[in-house]
């Protein structure tokens, strides 16, 4: 009887009701410690719904892994704005700092195809731009440019 459930939780707060209670009841895992544990694993992402990942054996014991929320609900989080502007290239919904984009880039590194922090960074960059957000003050598409040209070296070269 051994198995996996997939599930989208709150993060720090997913609860044994839907949809994770109902997966788990027929199965031979104590609900309220699977419950325990995700929320342990999850704070980080308060108020974010997250991706997660139980398998279990017959045994009752079980394992979680924990996915990252996307990057523009991360970028949301992080800057403070609830939805992307309808025109990214026109009108602007928020800054972000570099700092800032570094901390998201750093949460999201697990999800991304990038090798080092700087090229994480531009793919966040890329996010920032279809949701209308610029990065210290400028376009996220020319702040990219100028990433790929080392003006910001400086800011990534305690990788």
């Amino acid at each position: 009887m051994a198995g996996t459930i997939e599930v989208l939780v709150p993060g720090g707060k997913a609860n044994p009701g839907p949809p994770l209670g109902p997966e788990l009841g027929p199965t031979p895992v104590d609900v309220q410690d699977v419950v325990n544990d995700i929320n342990e694993q999850t704070a980080a992402f308060d108020g974010m719904e997250v991706p997660v990942t139980v398998e279990y054996d017959d045994d009752g014991s079980f394992s979680i892994e924990v996915g990252v929320p996307p990057t523009a609900a991360l970028i949301k989080d992080e800057v403070g704005f609830d939805t992307g502007s309808g025109e990214p290239q026109k009108n602007f919904v928020a800054d972000m700092s570099i700092a800032q984009l570094k901390k998201v880039a750093e949460q999201k590194s697990s999800d991304l195809l990038s090798y080092d922090l700087k090229n994480a960074s531009k793919e966040v960059a890329g996010t920032c731009a279809s949701l209308g957000v610029t990065i210290e003050g400028e376009d996220a598409r020319t702040f990219k440019q100028r990433i790929d040209g080392g003006d910001f070296d400086n800011h990534f070269d305690d990788e």
